[in-house]
């Protein structure tokens, strides 16, 4: 299948394939009909999809079954009035029906916003006007569902809620129910409700350090461009298991999970389970399932190598790599000393697909993020949009954007033109990551020009978590930051200035951090609260988050 959208697929050094490697995007790409409907027509029982729970719950699906359960679940949303252009809010972790729901989406021609199930009732509201959502379909979470019937009158272009599984409450429609009413028959649209590769197909909600998260969206031919994640990053196999660690809510979803992976044959594992992670079960999951290809953020991989490895049989991996956030030098080297299998890191956004990794033709460096992806025109720039020499730390950019738009970038910040304006200038779009090019073209991150926490994997705005705690009475204000964690990378800290009347005390640090979870998504939380009597701000007034965070790094 992969052969059908590279004209050269074999690339004799990596100078090779960052010369000549080559995408075909055929007018009017769809993913659903183009390969998953291309792979069933090929061999309808190829497999595609193994669902594991937290017990010994096992499911598999093939090509043709998703054909015929995606064409049924398309059937089901036209009925409600869904169509082309319409924007769907998908909650539904990592059960079947997420890779069901997307691939009848697409079908359709509507947009797919994928979410997490931790949203609370202000977060569902702010996606439902902001993106002027038409539905949602999400599982059976009790929380979940009391949130959204918390604000569904406040959300005038939200017309129905459809949930996977349980007790449905009173207006929410059961979609296995109503779903199965329907045929596997859904013909490819014709005429005005085809989909364009310029269509919208994909957003995702980013948090930032300044405003509400912002709306990346992106188009048909976003799905092409991953080709490069599976092929030559993840290097997944035609018939070999790929296990990702990820929810689909986030974006790493479309990284590892359905589409790169799909085009290019390999069978994805939906790790389906609940609660704390366990990497007991899951190291024995993997030796269960042998998977040929694993990724996951370095918080799981930082559990892995405290766990006794050599009880475990990992021989099946050929290939892990790792994403979310840099990588410690030492997981590195802990995790080859254990299992043989050096770690590869890549990076990208929500916003790309990969467009730096440690691809084939050359050894990774432990604690460089490797090489530019042939995909997209990039390099680092200065201040004022001039290259860095090599060592000199500058901003990640792709260039050149009035030649070649390349699949995987965003369209744009949907309804946010001061975003789009800080991203997009000079026919480049600014990362707004900053990193450094050694002598021999590696890759070394070295952070976010903005705010944005990394913490085991997710992204966390100050903003949001500042404004939830500047809701509870004995906050005067607060500064939210990154501080270092040996386990997570990174943690939320919140340092605080108590309005007067108010103590320090690890009574109030508590309940700071529980009115936190209450007031947002509970991962949001703050690890660390510490009470000031005043924050760092510069003349004009802005608090100084960067001095906060070198005072933690020094400490």
């Amino acid at each position: 299948m992969v052969e059908k959208f590279l004209p050269r697929m074999e690339f004799d050094s990596y100078e090779d394939f960052k010369e000549n490697y080559r995408l075909n995007i055929p007018e009017g790409f769809n993913f659903a009909y183009d390969v998953i409907d291309g792979w069933a027509e090929q061999d309808p029982d190829k497999p595609a999809l193994v669902w594991v729970d937290g017990g010994h719950h096992e499911k598999r699906l093939s090509f043709g079954d998703l054909s015929r359960l995606s064409s049924q679940a398309a059937c089901f949303y036209q009925s409600l009035g869904i169509q082309k252009g319409d924007f769907v809010m998908l909650v539904l972790k990592q059960r079947v029906e997420a890779w069901v729901c997307m691939l009848a989406l697409h079908r359709l021609g509507a947009v797919v916003i994928p979410a997490t199930y931790q949203l609370m009732p202000h977060d569902i509201e702010y996606r439902c006007n902001k993106a002027g959502i038409r539905m949602i379909t999400c599982v059976d979470e009790p929380e979940l569902l009391y949130n959204i019937q918390q604000v569904r009158s406040q959300c005038p272009t939200l017309a129905h809620v459809a949930v996977v599984g349980g007790e449905i409450p009173d207006g929410f429609l059961d979609f296995r129910r109503e779903a199965a009413k329907f045929g596997f028959s859904f013909p490819r649209p014709a005429g005005e409700q085809a989909t364009r590769n310029d269509d919208l197909m994909l957003g995702y909600f980013t948090s930032g350090t300044t405003g509400m998260p912002k709306l990346i969206v992106h188009n048909f031919t976003y799905p092409l461009g991953h080709i490069t994640t599976a092929h030559y990053w993840h290097q997944v196999q035609d018939g070999g298991l790929h296990f990702v660690q990820a929810d689909s809510g986030w974006a790493k979803f479309g990284w590892g999970k359905i589409y790169g992976q799909w085009i290019c044959g390999a069978v994805i594992v939906a790790y389906d389970v609940e609660g704390r992670f366990d990497p007991h079960h899951l190291l024995t999951t993997l030796e269960r399932l042998r998977p040929t290809t694993f990724c996951a953020p370095p918080t799981v991989y930082r559990f892995l190598i405290k766990e006794d490895l050599s009880k475990y049989d990992l021989s099946s991996l050929k290939r892990c790599t790792i994403a979310g956030e840099p990588l410690n030098p030492e997981v590195f080297n802990q995790f080859k000393k254990a299992t043989g299998l050096e770690l590869a890191e890549g990076f990208g956004q929500s916003e790309t697909t990969v467009i730096i990794a440690n691809f084939p033709w050359f050894p990774p460096k432990p604690g460089s993020t490797g090489k530019f992806s042939p995909l997209y025109d990039l390099d680092i720039v200065d201040e004022d949009g001039n290259p860095c020499e090599d060592g000199i730390v500058g901003t990640i950019v792709v260039k050149n954007l009035d030649k070649y738009r390349p699949a995987g970038l965003l369209v744009e910040y949907r309804g946010d033109p001061d975003a789009n304006a800080a991203a997009f200038y000079n026919n480049m779009y600014s990362t707004g990551d900053t990193a450094w090019r050694d002598s021999e073209g590696y890759i070394w991150f070295v952070g976010r020009n903005d705010d944005v926490i990394k913490c085991s994997g997710y992204r966390i705005g100050p903003f949001e978590v500042e404004s939830a705690l500047l809701t509870h009475p004995s906050v005067l204000e607060c500064a939210v930051t990154a501080a270092p964690d040996p386990v997570r990378g990174q943690v939320v800290k919140a340092t605080v200035v108590l309005a007067r009347g108010y103590q320090a005390s690890d009574a109030l640090k508590k309940e700071l951090q529980n009115h936190v979870k209450k007031e947002t998504a509970p991962y949001k939380y703050p690890r660390i609260v510490e009470f000031v009597d005043e924050l760092p701000k510069t003349l004009s007034g802005k608090i100084k988050r960067k001095q906060i965070r070198l005072e933690d790094q020094k400490s």
